[in-house]
């Protein structure tokens, strides 16, 4: 009987990961892994977190079921990584909570849809299942601000262009006027 009360009275999952740092405010945990040099994710992550910070560190990839046990996780931020890798079903367990996931600044080419599953609604995987590339789309970015950047330097040339043009036929047209008026030139001019 003591063990089972041992069982029942040890609060399980509540520990923190040694890499990590965990506080609790109002009743929920944040477990704080930042820039701890990880190269995967803790597996020991307490089961009540409700924020985790996983940012700045070398983590390469998200395995299926990674998250499973954090069915309370709101916030995961994995952002600032190496992360080129998301495996199937990597987010399951989390869908029901989860309202801010952050991949910025990682290395990561696709999504297999099996990897979103659970995470996201139907229309995003119908976008996914329709092969738009998600990823792509963000790298044409820089794209469309260079050639925002190359039409504003276009067209400020061809504007000094048509001042200096004007300006110069203005200074022609006042020496033809001088020319003109000068003796002996008369002739010459027309």
């Amino acid at each position: 009987q003591a063990f089972f009360c041992l069982l029942l009275c040890v609060p399980w999952g509540s520990s923190c990961p040694p890499s990590c740092q965990c506080t609790e405010r109002a009743g929920a945990k944040a477990v704080v892994c930042s820039s701890r040099h990880l190269e995967e994710i803790p597996e020991d992550i307490p089961r009540d977190a409700v924020f985790l910070k996983l940012d700045t560190n070398s983590i390469t990839r998200i395995p299926g079921d990674a998250f499973r046990h954090l069915s309370l996780l709101e916030e995961l931020d994995l952002s600032r990584n190496a992360i080129e890798q998301i495996e199937a079903a990597a987010f399951r367990g989390v869908a029901a909570r989860l309202r801010t996931l952050d991949l910025s600044g990682n290395r990561i080419r696709s999504i297999p849809q099996e990897g979103l599953l659970g995470l996201v609604g139907k229309p995003l995987l119908q976008v996914l299942d329709a092969g738009v590339d998600l990823c792509g789309a963000r790298r044409g970015t820089p794209d469309v601000a260079v050639l925002v950047t190359m039409f504003g330097w276009f067209a400020m040339v061809i504007g000094y262009l048509i001042c200096y043009v004007r300006h110069n036929q203005e200074d022609a047209c006042k020496r033809m006027d001088y020319l003109r008026a000068l003796p002996g030139t008369q002739g010459h001019a027309d």
